[in-house]
């Protein structure tokens, strides 16, 4: 059994981070791929899953189940989430329960404080079209169509300047892009 990466993750260790991708990004992905009707929606929810999972690290319980139930938990949770806004239901195999996440614990100010930092940094350094559409589908959780409509651009060009600006922060905060397969992380 491999040691369980969510606690130093919890605790800041980007090298936990990285490891904790290639280790468990393909899961997350071919999930999300069940879930979602392209590879850019596929991609879409991996991020959005991972991302999930490294803010809620700290609640993760070793004793509560393990490291993969924990993040699968999520991932099932959020991409069923997903497929409601979109509209169509989930295959019924895809919903079997996989356990019970633990209840949250209260998060260390300073280190959260230290991590939207970072993230707001990040986020400044992107070109301003490419800073609204994450803002508007990480921070607002609108889809690629919804931006479209409300910005009054074409739904492509979201798409690029989304996929534009989610690699120049995985450069920025140093995290491998899913283009890597040995790399496996996003």
């Amino acid at each position: 059994m491999t040691e369980p990466l969510l606690p130093k993750i919890a605790a800041g260790d980007p090298h936990a981070v990285e490891q904790f991708l290639r280790r468990h990004s393909s899961m997350v992905w071919g999930l999300a791929r069940r879930f979602c009707r392209s590879a850019e929606d596929a991609e879409d929810a991996t991020q959005e899953i991972l991302v999930e999972v490294w803010r809620s690290a700290e609640r993760f319980d070793p004793s509560m189940g393990s490291e993969v139930t924990f993040l699968m938990t999520i991932a099932r949770r959020r991409l069923i989430d997903r497929t409601r806004r979109m509209g169509r239901r989930p295959p019924a195999e895809l919903l079997e329960d996989a356990g019970t996440v633990a209840a949250p614990v209260e998060r260390d100010r300073v280190e959260l404080h230290d991590e939207v930092q970072k993230a707001t940094a990040a986020l400044a350094q992107l070109r301003p079209e490419q800073r609204e559409v994450l803002d508007l589908a990480l921070g607002h959780g609108r889809t690629h169509q919804e931006i479209a409509a409300a910005i009054g651009i074409p739904l492509g060009t979201v798409k690029s300047h989304a996929r534009r600006g989610l690699m120049k922060l995985r450069e920025l905060l140093g995290v491998e892009s899913p283009e890597n397969p040995d790399g496996g992380g996003l």
